[in-house]
């Protein structure tokens, strides 16, 4: 448990600091020579609208207490908690756009956001093709094998290897994969890179 709490409070500084990135238009671990693979755009709309959506219930909310005369510990209460569900939004958003998948000579590191990544190195891919899936029920999940990093419920790219590769899962569990779908605004070019030697033009 207090593992977990740790990883959370770990994903808020990386949100923060995300936030940074993202007004200065700054990427985090895109080195020199490596090709940013982004995936944020199909949820783009969709996390805008309900941050929208949020901001003015928290307006409404606000005015409705303060009109029906309740406690001002309630208040503020409610407030800090309209207020952190809205930085929470903006955090997810910033590092979505900040953290893209990377695509180097050696490897490809698959993210999302500040919350997962698993690194995969190019010579343990024996197979990669578009594969679209619409209906994936978590962000991040594991079944026999098989790891899926959805985007608004989507896959569009999967991958088979040679062997299996470790990673952590968002709350601190470690578990291996031989399988691995997982989203790309482009899904054609990753795939078209993943099979050069080279990787994918910008």
């Amino acid at each position: 448990m207090v593992k977990a709490a740790l990883r959370v409070v770990g994903f808020e500084l990386k949100g923060l600091a995300s936030i940074a990135l993202w007004i200065v238009r700054r990427r985090h671990g895109v080195p020199a020579g490596a090709t940013a693979v982004t995936y944020a755009k199909e949820q783009a709309f969709t996390l805008w609208l309900m941050l929208f959506a949020m901001a003015v219930e928290t307006v409404v909310v606000d005015l409705l207490l303060v009109a029906t005369g309740v406690p001002e510990w309630i208040r503020f209460t409610v407030l800090i908690a309209d207020v952190y569900g809205l930085l929470f939004g903006v955090m997810l958003a910033a590092s979505c756009a900040t953290r893209p998948h990377v695509l180097t000579a050696g490897e490809l590191r698959i993210r999302y956001g500040a919350y997962f990544e698993v690194r995969v190195p190019r010579d343990l891919i024996a197979s990669v093709r578009t594969s679209r899936n619409d209906n994936v029920s978590s962000m991040v999940s594991v079944k026999d094998g098989h790891l899926r990093v959805a985007v608004a419920s989507r896959t569009n790219v999967s991958i088979e290897l040679t062997e299996p590769v470790a990673f952590v899962r968002p709350l601190g569990r470690r578990a291996e994969a031989t399988t691995i779908s997982f989203f790309a605004d482009k899904p054609e070019a990753l795939v078209a890179g993943l099979r050069s030697e080279r990787t994918v033009p910008s």
